[in-house]
């Protein structure tokens, strides 16, 4: 009882020091099931409301990351869904090949140092847009982040805020690469095997806290609140240890279901800590269908675009789905899909 009693007291230390004071909470859960079903589901968590609207875009469309000089310049090799808050910035999105990027909070993050200022400018609005239009799997992705050649910026939000951000990387092999930034050098972390990914602190140090928790055993006990190395270990644990499936509906059914044991119930509030944050919406990239699920949580049920029933060919217009009109919307949601000007990014 001394020896666990010491060994808890010690991992409660390395939880408070890793554990952001505040809960900026998102959750992403990379599912794998058979036949090729991988499903990634992710929740986004905020303490205020960020509106964000679903947009189809098709390939052949040019593109710009930033208004500063010399900014990156792309024409879109493929079309994608992205989801994009305040109708400004792409928080994540999958593209016709089936990669997926999501974008996680992650206080630590600083993007520049002094070796990036001359580098070609890249708005955090239009960063995953980017790396969706004109790459097909994680290694492309990969390659074109070690071959860094541009400097990243963005406008703040909600009174002030820095998106400081990282991604997590899926494509339809089931490669997953995390990407974070350290003061300015970009550092990635691949590996087959990933399946989870929280916030604070970084991926090193928050493998080390898993690593603990799996040396005590999910069936024996596993940590229960808001904080994001608990919602890591929580999820790592479930999505090891659900059933595998060929069904794409199970499939998402059972990424639903592990992606809600580490989310923050709606509403939810913590004496003395203004900045707790609870769950807006979950999605889930259906990467082998091709299928990007939304979930706002007051909705009563969740909806899905169709990526191969889009039209992605070049000179196609540019689709939206207003979801703040989608609330009774169930099942596929391609027919509500309206023509759009393309969304006004935030520089």
């Amino acid at each position: 009882m001394k020896h666990i009693a010491k060994t808890l007291a010690a991992a409660a230390m390395l939880f408070a020091i890793a554990a952001p004071g505040d809960a900026d909470a998102c959750t992403r859960v990379v599912y794998k099931g058979t036949d090729s079903l991988i499903v990634v589901g992710r929740s986004l968590d905020w303490k205020t409301p960020i509106p964000t609207n679903l947009y189809v875009y098709p390939r052949g469309m040019k593109k710009v990351g930033n208004t500063l000089p010399g900014s990156v310049e792309w024409t879109s090799k493929y079309g994608a869904v992205y989801a994009v808050g305040y109708d400004g910035g792409v928080t994540e999105g999958m593209n016709e090949k089936g990669l997926t990027i999501n974008g996680l909070f992650c206080k630590g993050t600083i993007y520049e140092n002094d070796s990036t200022k001359t580098m070609q400018p890249m708005s955090m609005a239009m960063f995953v847009a980017w790396l969706l239009d004109m790459n097909a799997t994680t290694p492309e992705v990969v390659e074109v982040l070690k071959n860094r050649n541009f400097s990243i910026s963005g406008a703040t939000f909600d009174g002030g805020t820095v998106s400081q951000l990282h991604w997590g990387i899926t494509d339809a092999e089931g490669r997953t690469a995390i990407l974070e930034f350290d003061h300015g050098d970009v550092r990635i972390y691949e590996g087959e095997d990933i399946r989870v990914l929280t916030n604070d602190p970084a991926w090193p140090s928050m493998q080390a806290i898993n690593a603990y928790w799996q040396g005590i055993g999910g069936r024996n006990m596993l940590p229960g609140t808001v904080k994001s190395p608990d919602r890591y270990v929580r999820a790592d644990y479930f999505v090891r240890h659900v059933e595998t499936t060929p069904d794409a509906d199970l499939g998402v059914s059972i990424c639903r279901s592990v992606l809600v044991t580490s989310c923050v119930p709606y509403t939810y509030t913590v004496e003395d800590e203004p900045n707790v944050s609870s769950t807006q919406w979950r999605s889930y990239s259906n990467i082998r269908d091709r299928r990007y699920y939304f979930e706002p949580v007051t909705n009563q049920g969740l909806y899905y675009i169709d990526l191969n029933k889009c039209d992605l060919r070049p000179g196609a217009s540019v689709m939206k789905l207003d979801t703040a009109s989608a609330t009774d919307y169930v099942g596929e949601a391609n027919k509500h899909l309206k023509k759009s000007a393309p969304f006004n990014p935030m520089y």
